[in-house]
């Protein structure tokens, strides 16, 4: 009697491999950014031009201030500034207080400048307008208005 067992080699099957999804990774999905980054954004690249003393008005800077001294409360980068936030556009409207003596269309100019340049870096959304209204100039020899602590 002869064994007639046959022995057949199994080519390992080669996993075909297939491009799920489609196209680019990073066009998969959407991406929405809140009116407040766009804000916080504003806020401080606005803060960063020589001559800009405050943001908001002054009565908005008083309720700042005393929202500042209260244990856990934080300065908030956004006073003064308002976005309204599209799907690819935003517009900005600044409230800006600035230095005595500063040319107030130079530091307005700055600002737009400095704001356009971060808000676009940043978000990648195109900026179309920055309106900015100037409130106030803050004297040399006037305080700030911060109001007097409660406690000592």
């Amino acid at each position: 009697m002869t064994d007639m067992t046959q022995s057949t080699e199994v080519e390992p099957q080669m996993r075909k491999t297939t491009k799920r999804g489609g196209g680019d990774p990073a066009t998969r999905g959407r991406t929405t950014i809140a009116d407040g980054v766009v804000e916080k954004i504003a806020g401080l690249a606005a803060r960063d031009v020589l001559g800009v003393h405050a943001m908001g008005s002054g009565l908005s800077r008083t309720f700042g201030a005393v929202r500042d001294r209260v244990p856990g409360g934080s300065k908030s980068v956004t006073l003064g500034v308002k976005a309204e936030v599209g799907e690819v556009q935003t517009a900005l409207d600044l409230e800006i207080v600035v230095d005595y003596g500063v040319s107030i269309a130079d530091v307005a100019k700055a600002v737009r400048e400095n704001v356009v340049s971060a808000v676009e870096r940043m978000t990648g959304l195109e900026v179309v307008e920055v309106n900015i209204a100037v409130s106030d100039v803050k004297l040399p020899d006037e305080e700030d208005e911060e109001p007097e602590p409660r406690i000592q």
